[in-house]
């Protein structure tokens, strides 16, 4: 697999989990419908799963194909950023309730 691969990788789940993410929030925000929040702590659920099981594999590739680990070890990063972000959108979540 080519170095730019690697990272299309960790882009496309970042920019997945990103985007599901913000349609969750601001759909709620928008239109007060409870589905919007409900789907959204189940992103937060399968999304922590997904972007983990993408980040083990990413280093176990990294580890066994030691000339890729720069490219998978950049590719983790990208994937890293969800962490603030989903923190931040949960608060956000639960801090609605008193609004």
């Amino acid at each position: 697999m080519k170095d730019h691969e690697i990272i299309n990788i960790g882009k496309s789940i970042f920019g997945l989990c990103f985007a599901l993410g913000n349609i969750c929030l601001f759909g709620y925000l928008i239109t007060k419908i409870d589905d919007f929040a409900y789907y959204g702590f189940l992103l937060l659920v399968f999304g922590t799963a997904l972007n983990l099981f993408v980040t083990l594999g990413l280093l176990i590739y990294g580890i066994v194909h030691e000339a890729k680990s720069d490219a998978c070890l950049k590719a983790i990063g990208l994937l890293m950023i969800n962490i603030p972000v989903a923190i931040l959108y949960a608060v956000i979540g639960l801090n609605l309730d008193g609004l």
